[in-house]
């Protein structure tokens, strides 16, 4: 419902929000009366355009499976209830990600899994236009990973979701998760090109405590998972952690051991 104006602002800031807010949601915020329809159509139309191409590259899967009619009212719902914090389009699809975890009214026709495959899609774009990298760690590439601190890549992400969002597409759209969770890590090659990983809970968890942790070497964060499954051959879990560690080094999710 559109909110009544503030009497108390000057004329022409009061112009600009009614502008704004019919723009945002023409059907519900009177148009301003000095502007003419067509023109109002025009700046209307132009907006919305904008966003949902924006929107649409960022997320084409979500936008796949959704038909017109759900994936506009879905676009339209996001420029009337969320109020974005940046002007940059190259954050739009974390604005798009707020809005799904804060403000959005679950409709009977969302997919359940559309808040995690979104944030799936999302990370795509945020890992490859993260500049997290510039001031990396001092490190050395090929140090001892099981002696040494492994360094994680700053632009590395490990994810845990309930679906399996990287499975997800027009003929798979699972109505119940799996029981155990999906884990991924997400990261940026050599080249830049960034690459999605599933990966098991010993991985993930390996992740977790070198980067809760950086004065752990990888060692320590072995002998401490083998401690947590109480594995009955705890050197032969260290050895394969050995091999894994290298394995996400030639992956650059590893960068090297700090110095």
């Amino acid at each position: 419902m559109p909110m009544s104006p503030d009497t108390s602002l000057p004329e022409f800031q009061r112009q600009q929000l009614a502008f704004t807010a019919h723009v945002r949601d023409p059907m519900g915020a009177p148009r301003p009366a000095e502007i003419p329809a067509r023109r109002m159509d025009v700046y209307n139309e132009l907006l919305f355009n904008n966003i949902n191409e924006q929107l649409a590259g960022n997320f084409p899967v979500l936008r796949r499976i959704s038909d017109d009619d759900y994936w506009l009212g879905l676009v339209r719902d996001f420029m009337i209830c969320h109020r974005c914090t940046t002007p940059l389009f190259t954050e739009l699809g974390q604005e798009f990600v707020d809005y799904l975890s804060n403000e959005r009214e679950p409709g009977v026709d969302d997919p359940p899994f559309m808040l995690e495959l979104a944030h799936y899609e999302y990370v795509e774009l945020a890992v490859a236009i993260s500049t997290a990298d510039d001031d990396v760690a001092e490190h050395d590439p090929n140090g001892d990973l099981l002696a040494g601190r492994p360094l994680i890549g700053p632009t590395a992400w490990n994810l845990s979701y309930r679906w399996p969002v990287h499975t997800i597409g027009p003929d798979n759209q699972p109505d119940t998760p799996p029981q155990d969770p999906t884990h991924l890590v997400v990261y940026r090659d050599r080249t830049d090109d960034v690459h999605f990983l599933q990966i098991n809970a010993v991985t993930q968890r390996l992740l977790q405590l070198l980067k809760e942790d950086p004065q752990w070497t990888g060692l320590d964060a072995m002998k401490a998972i083998a401690d947590e499954l109480a594995y009955p051959d705890p050197q032969r879990l260290i050895e394969a952690g050995g091999e894994l560690l290298d394995e996400l080094r030639r992956r650059n999710v590893i960068l090297g051991t700090r110095r």
